[in-house]
C-alpha cells in the first residue's frame, strides 16, 4: 500500500456537514414538478445536474425556480471531469459559479472520474488509476474547485467494472487521502459501492468501513440492472433505472449504523417512473432515517 509521508489540509474550509435535511430527498424530473408541488408531503430536498441548468433562462429555470422556493437544493454536478489529464474547464466552472450564485444549493457535489481528454468530451464518467500521480491531480482540481466556488464540495464514488494493476489504493483509501488533503466532503453512493464490489469481488462492509464517514454529507440510493457478459459471468451496472434493490437497502442500514441519520436521496433517471412509484422509494428511505434519529436522541437522552 502507498502512503504519504506527510499529509496536510491543503484547503482551509472547515469539514462541517452540509445544509441538507437529514432526512430523504429525490432527484428532480420535470414530468413531475405538478405532482411534486402538490403533494402534502413532498421529498425533504430536490436534487438536479448541474449541466441540464446551464443556460441564461427558459422552461427549466422556470420550474427549478418553483421547487427552490420550496425546499432546499442540492446540486449534481457531471462534466467538470475532475480526474482528467488536462486543466479543469475555466467556462464550465464559470458557469457552474452562476448556477450557485442563483439558486444558492445547500450542497454541490461531483464524480470521481474523468470525461475530457485533449478537448474531446466522452459521455461516460470514466474510472481511474489510484496511484500517486492520479492522487495529486485530483487533489489539484479539487482545491480548484474549492477555491473558485467558494464551496466546500462532495466527491461521489463512482461505480466501477474492474480494477486497475497500476493502483496502489484501494478505492476507499484513496477517497481517504483525497478528504486528508483537500478538506471537501464524499457523497456516498451505496448503490455505487455495491455494484463495485460485486463486480470486482470485495466485501461491500468492508468498503464501507475503510472510508472517511465523518466526511459523508449527502447518501445516493438507487436501482441496477444485472447483464452477463461474453464468459457467462455476472455483471451488475448502475443504470439508475430500477427499484433500489434489497441488498442495497440492507448495506444502507449498515451506513447508517455508523453515519446516524444523513441527507439521503433517491435516483431515478433512466426508466422514469410516475411520481407515486419514485415516492415509495423516498418514504421507504425516510422510514430508515427515522429510525436511526430515534436510536441517536436515546442514546443521547
Amino acid at each position: 500500500m502507498d502512503t504519504l509521508s506527510s499529509v496536510t489540509v491543503a484547503s482551509p474550509l472547515k469539514a462541517s456537514r452540509t445544509g441538507l435535511p437529514l432526512q430523504a430527498g429525490a432527484g428532480f424530473k420535470p414530468q413531475h414538478l405538478e405532482a411534486w408541488l402538490a403533494d402534502a408531503h413532498p421529498p425533504a430536498f430536490a436534487e438536479v445536474h448541474a449541466e441540464n441548468y446551464m443556460g441564461a433562462g427558459g422552461r427549466a429555470h422556470a420550474e427549478l425556480t418553483r421547487l427552490r422556493e420550496c425546499m432546499p437544493l442540492s446540486l449534481h454536478g457531471v462534466g467538470l471531469s475532475i480526474g482528467s489529464e488536462g486543466t479543469l474547464d475555466r467556462v464550465h466552472l464559470e458557469r457552474l459559479a452562476a448556477l450557485i450564485a442563483r439558486y444558492q444549493p445547500a450542497s454541490f457535489s461531483e464524480h470521481l472520474s474523468w470525461s475530457t481528454h485533449d478537448g474531446v468530451f466522452f459521455n461516460d464518467l470514466l474510472p481511474l488509476v489510484y496511484d500517486r500521480r492520479t492522487l495529486s491531480r485530483v487533489c489539484a482540481h479539487v482545491d480548484q474547485v474549492q477555491s473558485h466556488l467558494r464551496t466546500r464540495r462532495l466527491l461521489k464514488n463512482p461505480s466501477t467494472y474492474f480494477e486497475f494493476e497500476a493502483s496502489t489504493w484501494s478505492e476507499p483509501e484513496f477517497l481517504s487521502q483525497i478528504v486528508r488533503r483537500t478538506g471537501c466532503g464524499l457523497l456516498l453512493d451505496i448503490n455505487n459501492v455495491f455494484v463495485t464490489c460485486f463486480n470486482n469481488g470485495r466485501d461491500p462492509d468492508a468498503y464501507l468501513d475503510a472510508l472517511p464517514l465523518q466526511a459523508v454529507g449527502e447518501v445516493h440510493l438507487a436501482g441496477h440492472a444485472q447483464h452477463i457478459d461474453a464468459d457467462g459471468n455476472a455483471v451488475l451496472v448502475d443504470n439508475h433505472g430500477a427499484p433500489v434493490a434489497d441488498a442495497v437497502w440492507a448495506l444502507y442500514v449498515h451506513a447508517l449504523e455508523s453515519l446516524g441519520p444523513v441527507p439521503t436521496l433517491i435516483e431515478w433517471d433512466t426508466d422514469v417512473p410516475q411520481y407515486e412509484r419514485l415516492q415509495v422509494e423516498v418514504r421507504h428511505a425516510q422510514t430508515l432515517v427515522d429510525a436511526f434519529a430515534r436510536t441517536a436522541g436515546e442514546v443521547a437522552a
